[in-house]
C-alpha cells in the first residue's frame, strides 16, 4: 500500500467516526506534513470513487460517509440483533438507489485475491479428475448437500442422510410432509438443470430466473408469476415493493447490473442478495437466489456452494441486515466462507 492509499484509508476511518467533517477537521486529524491542496485532491478522488459524500460549498463544505461505504462497513451483528426488530432504525421500503450503489466494486482487493486464489485451487483440483464417472459423483455430492441445506434454511426438517436416501434411492423420509419431500426433489431438478445447461447462465436473462423458480416451486402450490401485492417478512419491518410492474422493472435492472459486472463472484453474490431483497415471487425467492447464484458460478467454470456448514440463523441475520440497512459485509463473509469450504471439501 502506497502513502496516498494509506492516507486515504485514514481519511475514511476518520469520516466513519463522525457525522460530518470539514477539511480543517481532517487536516488536524492527519497531523502530518500535508498541504490543503493535496488533501483536497484526495477528497476529490474518494468522492469520485463514491466512498465519501460532499455537501455545501466554500468554508461550509463538509464530508460524510457515502452510501457505498456504509454498505461495506462491518456491523456488530450481535449488538444489532439485540435490539428488538420493531425498535431498530431501518430502511422500511425498497431502496431504488441500491443499483447505483452496487455498481461499484463490492469486494475489497484482499477479498478478491482470496476468491481468485481459491478459484485457481479449484481449477487445479478439478483438472486432476480424468474420469467422468468420478466427476458426476462429486457433483452429485454437492447437489445432495446443497438440496439438504438450502431446504433446511427454508424450514425443511429432512436430515442430510434422509436427503441422500430420497435423492439416490427415492426413499421418502418417515414423518415428512409431501411439501418437504417435494422441496428436496425440486432442488435436485434445479441443480441438474444448472449442470446440464451451464452456458445458458453465462449471461443472465430474467426468463432464467422465472424458469429456475418454476422448477424449485413445482407442485408446491406457489404462483409462478411475479408477485402483485404486499408481503410481510418475519423478523423485520422491511416491506418489499407490492406492485408487479415495479417489481418487474427492478428485477430487469438487477439483471442488467449483474450482466455488466466482470467478476463472476460479484455476479453470483449480487444475484444472491438482490433476488431475496426484491422478493420477486410470493414464495421461493431465497432458494431461487441461491440456485441462480450457483448456476452463474457453474457457467463460469467455478464450483457451486453447498452451504453445508452455514449457520442457518446467521444466514438469516445476514439477509435481514441487507433488507434493513443495505449492509453486505456480513453476507459477503458468509459467501466467501462457503466458497472456501466448497473448494476445500469437493474435488480433492
Amino acid at each position: 500500500m502506497n502513502k496516498k492509499q494509506a492516507r486515504q484509508n485514514k481519511i475514511i476511518s476518520f469520516v466513519k467516526k463522525k457525522a460530518e467533517v470539514s477539511v480543517s477537521d481532517i487536516l488536524s486529524f492527519l497531523s502530518i506534513d500535508i498541504d490543503r491542496k493535496t488533501l483536497q485532491r484526495d477528497l476529490k478522488e474518494l468522492e469520485e470513487k463514491f466512498l465519501i459524500s460532499k455537501e455545501g460549498t466554500g468554508k461550509s463544505t463538509v464530508y460524510s460517509l457515502s452510501d457505498v461505504c456504509k454498505i461495506l462497513e462491518e456491523v456488530d451483528v450481535k449488538e444489532y440483533f439485540e435490539i428488538p426488530y420493531l425498535k431498530r432504525d431501518v430502511k422500511e421500503s425498497f431502496n431504488f438507489e441500491i443499483f447505483t450503489i452496487l455498481k461499484n466494486n463490492i469486494f475489497t482487493d484482499e477479498e478478491k485475491q482470496k476468491l481468485e486464489n481459491l478459484q485457481r485451487d479449484f481449477i487445479i483440483n478439478f483438472s486432476k479428475y480424468d474420469s467422468q464417472t468420478l466427476i458426476n459423483k462429486e457433483f452429485e455430492r454437492i447437489m445432495i448437500e446443497f438440496s439438504w441445506k438450502s431446504s433446511v434454511i427454508e424450514g425443511n426438517t429432512y436430515s442430510l442422510l434422509g436427503t441422500e436416501a430420497l435423492i439416490k434411492n427415492n426413499v421418502v423420509g418417515k414423518g415428512k410432509t409431501k411439501e418437504e419431500t417435494q422441496m428436496i426433489l425440486n432442488h435436485k431438478d434445479a441443480f441438474n438443470e444448472a449442470i446440464q445447461d451451464r452456458e445458458r447462465f453465462r449471461k443472465l436473462n430474467y426468463s432464467d430466473i422465472e424458469y429456475i423458480h418454476s422448477v424449485l416451486t413445482k407442485k408446491l402450490a406457489i404462483s409462478k408469476n411475479i408477485r402483485n401485492g404486499a408481503v410481510g417478512i418475519t423478523g423485520t419491518k422491511y416491506k418489499p415493493l407490492n406492485n408487479s410492474h415495479q417489481i418487474k422493472e427492478v428485477a430487469q435492472e438487477m439483471v442488467s447490473l449483474i450482466n455488466k459486472k466482470e467478476s463472476i463472484f460479484e455476479k453470483a453474490f449480487l444475484v444472491l442478495i438482490l433476488i431475496s431483497y426484491i422478493q420477486i415471487f410470493e414464495d421461493g425467492n431465497k432458494r431461487t437466489a441461491r440456485m441462480i447464484s450457483n448456476a452463474i458460478l457453474l457457467s463460469h467454470n467455478s464450483i457451486p456452494l453447498s452451504y453445508r456448514i452455514v449457520d442457518v440463523e446467521e444466514y438469516k441475520k445476514a439477509v435481514i441486515l441487507f433488507y434493513e440497512i443495505n449492509n453486505i459485509a456480513y453476507f459477503k463473509q458468509i459467501f466467501i466462507d462457503q466458497f472456501e469450504d466448497a473448494v476445500k471439501n469437493y474435488f480433492k
